[in-house]
């Protein structure tokens, strides 16, 4: 019997497994949202953004997108999507699907990475 691996979809939040990572990197097990295209690549990688705990002094940062839990996110706490670790994955590396996010918060996501990397 095969397992076959998860399909994780735009706008889904996914516990992931980071490890292993270096320096700063985002690490351990923890929610992202996917961001990556359901239309986009050949391998099985989902471009993701991590989710960390809201802190207040993150308030002023441009690429923290600020989410608090509900029943269809699957968060527990208030939270900051990270758009500044947004990085392409394995799907191996999704554990279970948490819930889904609004279109409004992928709008935010969007608009984040979109100043991170100065497009206009």
């Amino acid at each position: 019997m095969s397992i076959s691996p998860p399909n994780p979809k735009r706008g889904e939040v996914w516990l992931v497994n980071f490890d292993p990572t270096i320096g700063a990197e985002i690490k351990k097990k923890r929610p992202a949202v996917v961001i990556s295209s359901d239309a986009v690549g050949v391998l099985p990688i989902k471009l993701i953004a991590p989710i960390t705990d809201w802190k207040e002094r993150f308030g002023g940062n441009i690429w923290h997108v600020k989410v608090l839990p509900d029943s269809s996110n699957g968060l527990s706490k208030a939270s900051a999507i990270d758009t500044l670790q947004v990085r392409g994955v394995d799907v191996q590396r999704f554990i279970r699907k948490l819930g889904r996010l609004p279109s409004s918060a992928m709008e935010e996501v969007t608009a984040a990475i979109a100043a991170i990397i100065e497009y206009s």
